[in-house]
């Protein structure tokens, strides 16, 4: 063996995590965090003919799992480390559980977040942390908070808490797994299969370290968002590659590049990992779902996993968990939420609209272009472009998906000129993004 083939070996040795290490976690954090319901949900379950159970992180005292690495890595400071301070970098709920045990152990600390974290969680993080924590809000993205987070703890000699690419943290994510089989063994059932949502890979190792040791017959399903695929990027590549852009609205995933540790630990565990994307109109929808049937205010991040799950394959009473991750969903983004949901589930078009400069043609449009189910959401006249025409963004939702061919065929007809607005074209990018 090579050298560097041996010092890649060391490394990877050096950064294992065993079942016995989440063991010793469960223990230390249990002061600061009590376990989480694993309840079952018979809704889901009808749809996939499975046993789903939900695995409620969002019921955590922040609303989120992140508490459980933050808690693990931060409770294992020197005493030397607690008075030189901590910093972390966090699309939010990391930030949360940072902010958390700087109040619980009297440790002050600094905490970076971009610009697209919602205020719901801003705030939730001062509510958090009080008088011990500073926040820092800067970048268009984690990626980027994340630097400055770094340039701050070495001019400084704070430690920096990393919200997943460390072993202490990837520790604590993975007492969940550890739960989870405890909750079940109680019930008298096994794990066939878990649905991890995946970010920067801090849950997905930690899961998947325990589970290789205590369940290795276990299917893991680790589901990102179309719009932030580090972890597929990662596999392809067979390294950790940084992605140029990510789409910010899954803000508790939307992580340029998977972290290096959680890497070693997911490629050594592929031959039992099934990695997916779904579109973040899909956890849009599934965000609505559990609202409106279960009750649970979930955020994107933490609906992930259920979205995964309506395009899994499943066998008939199958075992299966969903981990909700998160619920800091800030209400005033339902609107966007909404939106989303109706154009994946093709229930909502843009169209520019050329009308005759003639009396009656709006009366046209209604009577003759729409059908008895269609609404218009968005009429917004633009400029008339010459003497016989003037032109409007309309917005329609339709009572069905499929009455969508029936109005572009009487679109066709008409004398009215009628533009589809296609998803990727630029002008529909001003208007949502699927």
């Amino acid at each position: 063996m090579s050298t560097a083939q041996n010092a890649q070996s060391e490394k990877i040795r050096a950064g294992e995590v065993h079942a016995s290490d989440i063991q010793v976690a469960q223990a230390r954090i249990s002061a600061f965090i009590a376990p989480t319901p694993l309840q079952y949900c018979p809704r889901l379950s009808e749809i996939t003919g499975a046993q789903v159970y939900l695995k409620r992180e969002d019921l955590q005292s922040v609303r989120s799992y992140k508490i459980r690495g933050a808690v693990n890595a931060i409770s294992q400071l020197t005493e030397a480390q607690c008075e030189a301070g901590i910093v972390a970098a966090s699309a939010g709920n990391h930030a949360q559980g940072v902010a958390f045990a700087c109040r619980s152990m009297n440790i002050k600390g600094r905490i970076y977040v971009p610009s697209a974290t919602p205020k719901q969680k801003r705030d939730r993080i001062m509510v958090h942390g009080g008088k011990w924590v500073e926040l820092v809000v800067t970048g268009d993205n984690f990626d980027e908070a994340a630097q400055a987070a770094r340039e701050y703890a070495a001019s400084t000699g704070a430690t920096m808490i990393e919200p997943f690419d460390n072993r202490d943290t990837i520790i604590g994510q993975g007492t969940v797994a550890a739960e989870i089989l405890s909750q079940l063994t109680s019930l008298g059932k096994s794990l066939d299969t878990i649905v991890i949502p995946v970010g920067g890979g801090g849950l997905l190792a930690g899961n998947l370290s325990y589970l290789a040791d205590m369940s290795p017959r276990t299917a893991v399903v680790g589901v990102e968002p179309t719009g932030a695929p580090s972890m597929k990027a990662a596999l392809e590549a067979n390294e950790p590659v940084t992605l140029e852009s990510v789409d910010s609205f899954v803000d508790g995933a939307a992580v340029k590049r998977l972290g290096d540790l959680n890497f070693e630990i997911i490629e050594a565990n592929k031959g039992r990992l099934h990695a997916m994307n779904v579109s973040e109109g899909a956890v849009c929808t599934e965000m609505l779902d559990l609202y409106q049937n279960e009750g649970i205010i979930a955020e994107p991040a933490g609906a992930l996993s259920v979205a995964g799950l309506k395009e899994l394959k499943l066998a008939k009473d199958e075992v299966v968990v969903c981990i909700i991750s998160g619920g800091n969903n800030d209400v005033l983004r339902y609107s966007e939420v909404m939106e989303r949901s109706l154009v994946h589930r093709g229930l909502k078009h843009y169209f520019l609209v050329n009308f005759p400069q003639e009396p009656g043609q709006l009366r046209t449009f209604l009577n003759e272009i729409l059908g008895p189910d269609d609404d218009i959401t968005l009429f917004e006249y633009l400029k008339r472009n010459n003497r016989e025409t003037g032109t409007a963004l309309v917005g329609l939702q339709l009572g069905n998906a499929k009455d969508l061919d029936g109005l572009l065929e009487r679109m066709a007809e008409s004398r009215i000129d009628c533009r589809r607005l296609e998803p990727d074209s630029v002008e529909y990018s001003y208007l949502v993004r699927n």
